[in-house]
């Protein structure tokens, strides 16, 4: 999508509203949503999501367990649709 596409009304194609797994170089489809907050920064009830597929799964919630900001790993259908998502690539 171009920013022309913006301009002219045109949303986003299936492909893009796909949800993408976070993991740094992935473009896998992503099954997971880990829920997690950064308690420096947020008020204890916000949550921070991040996509996962099922090969990065384990990796991205040890990355955030080490740093002690995971707080739940959930089903990506289970909690919301996809627009209503606060992704964090």
């Amino acid at each position: 999508m171009s920013i022309f596409d913006f301009a002219a009304g045109a949303g986003p194609t299936a492909a893009e509203a796909t949800a993408v797994c976070s993991r740094k170089a992935c473009r896998s489809q992503a099954s997971w949503q880990l829920l997690w907050n950064n308690p420096k920064i947020h008020t204890p009830e916000r949550r921070k999501i991040w996509l996962a597929c099922g090969e990065h799964r384990d990796w991205l919630e040890d990355y955030l367990q080490t740093r002690g900001l995971w707080k739940e790993t959930v089903v990506l259908e289970a909690v919301a649709p996809l627009g209503s998502l606060e992704q964090d690539n």
